[in-house]
């Protein structure tokens, strides 16, 4: 095969325009260490070109075959490179998402445990004022699960929607808290009322000898206002107190004999005579059927009793009324 002057040349200029756009594509793709690289190698091959076209046209196919390879296996590199560092970047960004959302959970549970423990603290304070009401077994069960349900689709609950119903029983809680708070007191309170109350006998298994209101003196005939009832006791039965209180009084009170007297803190005070034995001072808190003296007969006494008056503000009142179950009255 003969090869023309003007085939040569048409064949060297298209080669040239090959290289140069091949040397354009090197330098916009290739990486900055294979740039310098890929120039003196063009620079060359068009040196060679100019002095030894004939060698150079075979070169040239040599070499760009060679090249073709060579900068398809650059690009194939670069791409992978560009690949891994995008995988590395959302690995980066996981990452970052997933500590964001592990804090999130810490501080959610952080506020779970608080509510927890303000749940706690309502059914305990619960529990204790269904026993001060003295409501009944069962009517109030604080371990019991409450029941709920509902209808209709449910779906995924925003962080920030939680977050608001947590803030929301958090609140709920702590007004539920400061009511119950107030109830106990009112409940306290009022078992206070209940206990200093005068509401039983101040001695046990007997029965009244005298009651409340007009009688026959005992000493000189004649009628006389019971300021209280007696009690029939042997000298050394324990007289107790009816209702909580305080000591007022622990002596002798003339025609009383050995008196203790108990102020019950609601406008009541209550009176024991003709005791042979003061066993409390002035000053000390009673319970209800605390022992508080010993029966006898002091005073203006015939026998062995326990004289036993109530007063209502100021006021002596009959006492039948707060002596619980009503003890047996002598016929």
């Amino acid at each position: 095969m003969t090869l023309h002057s003007s085939d040569f040349h048409r064949f060297i200029t298209i080669a040239q325009r090959q290289l140069s756009a091949f040397a354009r594509h090197v330098r916009t793709n290739v990486r900055e260490r294979a740039i310098p690289a890929a120039r003196r190698a063009a620079d060359r091959a068009c040196t060679m070109i100019q002095q030894r076209p004939g060698v150079a046209a075979g070169v040239l196919l040599v070499c760009g075959s060679l090249l073709g390879i060579g900068g398809h296996s650059l690009f194939r590199s670069a791409e992978q490179e560009r690949l891994q560092a995008a995988v590395q970047t959302q690995q980066s960004r996981l990452d970052a998402t997933r500590r964001e959302a592990q804090r999130e959970v810490n501080a959610l549970a952080a506020r779970l445990g608080e509510l927890q423990a303000d749940a706690n603290r309502l059914n305990a304070l619960g529990e204790r004022l269904t026993r001060i009401a003295q409501l009944g077994d069962g009517e109030f069960d604080f371990q019991k699960p409450v029941g709920v349900g509902g209808a209709g689709p449910v779906r995924d609950m925003p962080a920030t929607e939680l977050r608001s119903g947590l803030g929301a029983l958090g609140a709920q809680l702590k007004h539920s808290g400061q009511q119950l708070t107030v109830l106990e007191a009112l409940l306290f309170n009022r078992e206070l009322d209940r206990h200093a109350t005068p509401s039983r006998a101040p001695i046990l298994n007997s029965y009244i000898t005298s009651g409340f209101g007009g009688r026959a003196d005992p000493f000189g005939g004649g009628s006389q206002s019971h300021k209280g009832v007696d009690f029939e006791a042997d000298t050394g039965d324990p007289v107790l107190a009816v209702a909580d209180g305080v000591v007022t009084y622990s002596g002798v009170r003339s025609g009383y004999g050995n008196v203790v007297e108990v102020d019950h803190g609601n406008g009541y005070v209550t009176r024991y005579a003709h005791n042979s034995r003061l066993l409390v001072q002035v000053g000390d808190l009673v319970r209800g059927g605390h022992e508080i003296a010993k029966a006898g007969s002091t005073g203006r006494s015939t026998g062995a009793h326990v004289h036993f008056e109530v007063w209502e503000n100021g006021v002596v009142v009959n006492p039948m009324p707060f002596l619980g179950a009503q003890p047996t009255k002598k016929g």
